[in-house]
């Protein structure tokens, strides 16, 4: 596995030194698209690895490089997809998972951790607005204007830009709650995961019902009941991903059992998301390790999270 991915990158690396020898010929821009093609692909060789600490240094360098390769062709749109799923995966897994851990230790590292991932997590959204662009010149004005009318012209094929650029917005409202100017665009970014459900709801194994369970919690104006809403959508997660996603379980546990203070729901579903094999499923390996991780954080704070009944309370 890491001899096929140092392969990769040393094929990039190589396709990027003949940038050099095409500068100033009319073939630089098409080698430029060769090396922004061969970016494009790289999210299965790291979704199936098991070393989240390499993931995390090797990022850095392919999300700078993304970006440079963006400057020359900004409107590859697969390219522009890579990166926004990138940018929004690495600051949760890599700044975000850690600033919740810090929050205890230090505070101030905590909440600088917490800055930088609202930061990526904005760009992250600018480079999926982009791609939606790609194809739909004016989108993002049109979406700040009529939010539900701009997002009736996507088609199923831009799903996954969609739901990106979404996961992304929310992300940065979620760190960034005394920003008004943020929380005013909450219904642009609602607007597209709605959209994007109603195109394809199984995409990528159930990925957007994998993030409606979280946020049916918080979602502001719903005529449902929260916890009814994000359990449809657990179950359906669970139905498309075949039960093989830990990430379903760990939240569904830290949105709805937390809320409802059901330690006995908390344990179990957490138990389920760690008895999952991490190395059976090989394209979610890297995802599931993270978020076994994130379970067993939770589980270690299960006391902190969830207060005794007060009849136990001496």
């Amino acid at each position: 596995m890491l001899q096929s991915y140092h392969r990769q990158v040393w094929q990039l690396l190589a396709c990027s030194c003949l940038l050099a020898l095409f500068a100033g010929c009319s073939v630089k821009k098409l080698a430029i698209r060769q090396v922004g093609n061969a970016f494009a692909g790289t999210g299965t060789s790291f979704a199936s690895d098991n070393d989240p600490e390499l993931i995390r240094e090797a990022l850095p360098f392919s999300l700078k490089l993304m970006e440079s390769l963006l400057a020359e062709i900004p409107d590859h749109q697969p390219l522009l997809l890579s990166t926004s799923s990138a940018y929004s995966q690495y600051a949760y897994a890599f700044l975000q998972m850690d600033a919740d851990r810090l929050e205890d230790l230090d505070f101030r590292q905590s909440q600088a951790l917490r800055k930088r991932a609202a930061n990526l997590f904005v760009r992250a959204r600018d480079y999926g607005l982009q791609g939606l662009e790609v194809d739909h010149s004016g989108f993002a004005v049109l979406l700040r204007a009529d939010p539900k009318t701009a997002v009736l012209n996507l088609r199923k094929e831009q799903v996954p830009l969609m739901y990106w650029t979404a996961a992304a917005w929310a992300g940065a409202v979620n760190l960034s709650k005394e920003n008004p100017y943020l929380i005013a665009e909450i219904p642009q970014l609602e607007a597209l995961m709605d959209q994007a459900l109603v195109l394809d709801p199984v995409w990528n194994d159930g990925a957007i019902h994998s993030f409606m369970i979280t946020y049916a919690m918080a979602r502001q104006g719903m005529n449902s009941d929260p916890v009814e809403e994000s359990k449809k959508h657990f179950e359906k997660a669970l139905e498309y991903s075949r039960g093989q996603q830990v990430a379903p379980y760990v939240a569904y546990a830290e949105s709805v059992a937390v809320q409802e203070q059901d330690m006995e729901l908390f344990e179990s579903l957490l138990s389920q998301a760690l008895s999952i094999d991490t190395d059976e499923y090989l394209q979610y390996r890297l995802v599931n390790i993270i978020m076994q991780k994130r379970a067993r954080w939770l589980l270690e704070r299960k006391d902190d999270l969830i207060l005794p009944p007060l009849d136990a309370i001496d």
